[in-house]
């Protein structure tokens, strides 16, 4: 165990950073964080050395938010939700860039937005993917390429405003043909 509690603050950075592709609001991220570690401390026994700490760790927080979706479609809760976060318009363009990325990723299905993050976002290699997964590595190849022609789908079709856009917080929206400046 004491092998394990070594290892575990290396892989907190990018525990986090999964977590937040798979939830919107950070301190639901830093709660899936939270439930990872705590799991992986319980179940300490169980992790095999010979194999690697971040794949262990994603496959748990993986099932722990799998398992958090499911108990809240049972209880008729399940929101999703975009946090507004406070933007600087000097890099207006490089945001609504990442927004139409990040509501394209949430667009692809579940088992395909899952490997892309976790090859984009996290930097596993397709074999680490498929054991966190508990999938064959076929799979994750499949998965990737399809998610990956759906982001391509996606992003090429016409732009769309979107709430961040500079003019809802302007308190209107323009139409997208009357998109000159004021």
């Amino acid at each position: 165990m004491d092998d394990i509690c070594l290892r575990l603050p290396a892989e907190i950075p990018h525990l986090r950073r999964y977590a937040r592709t798979l939830v919107a609001n950070i301190d639901e991220a830093d709660d899936l964080v939270q439930e990872c570690l705590e799991r992986a401390l319980s179940r300490a026994s169980q992790w095999d050395p010979n194999k690697g700490t971040r794949p262990w760790l994603f496959s748990i927080m993986h099932n722990n938010f799998v398992s958090s979706i499911r108990k809240r479609k049972r209880q008729n809760e399940l929101q999703h939700r975009y946090p507004v976060e406070d933007r600087s318009y000097g890099n207006y363009e490089l945001h609504y860039e990442l927004d139409r990325v990040h509501h394209a990723v949430n667009k692809l299905p579940p088992d395909q937005r899952n490997v892309i993050i976790l090859v984009a976002v996290t930097g596993l290699s397709y074999e680490e993917i498929s054991e966190a997964l508990s999938i064959p590595i076929g799979t994750v190849r499949s998965r990737l390429s399809r998610a990956r022609e759906g982001l391509r789908s996606l992003l090429s079709a016409t732009p769309v405003y979107i709430e961040s856009d500079k003019d809802y917080h302007d308190g209107h929206r323009r139409s997208a043909g009357s998109r000159s400046a004021k």
